[in-house]
């Protein structure tokens, strides 16, 4: 199963369960309280997500590694790149 399939597999047994709390579907005489909490609960979910990625996002970002040699390496070939230009003729 990809990983999709396995995302939309959850996002619906989420929604489904959702549903049969909200709309009572099932007539499981749930208390009013409990569709009072399950209505909101997508947005809920969707702002924690949101959260959760900002989150993963700024650690990533925070911990990059820097790559020294690298960055020497590609600063000696834009002078290198920069040399030949200049002997070929043009103007930076």
């Amino acid at each position: 199963m990809t990983k999709l399939l396995e995302w939309v597999f959850g996002v619906s047994l989420l929604g489904a369960a959702w549903a049969l709390v909200s709309f009572d579907l099932l007539d499981l005489r749930l208390p009013q309280t409990y569709r009072e909490v399950a209505w909101p609960m997508p947005l809920y979910l969707l702002v924690s997500f949101g959260c959760y990625s900002l989150a993963t996002v700024g650690y990533r970002v925070a911990t990059f590694n820097d790559c020294d040699e690298a960055a020497e390496e590609l600063q000696g070939q834009i002078k290198e790149a920069k040399e030949d230009l200049r002997k070929k003729g043009l103007k930076m």
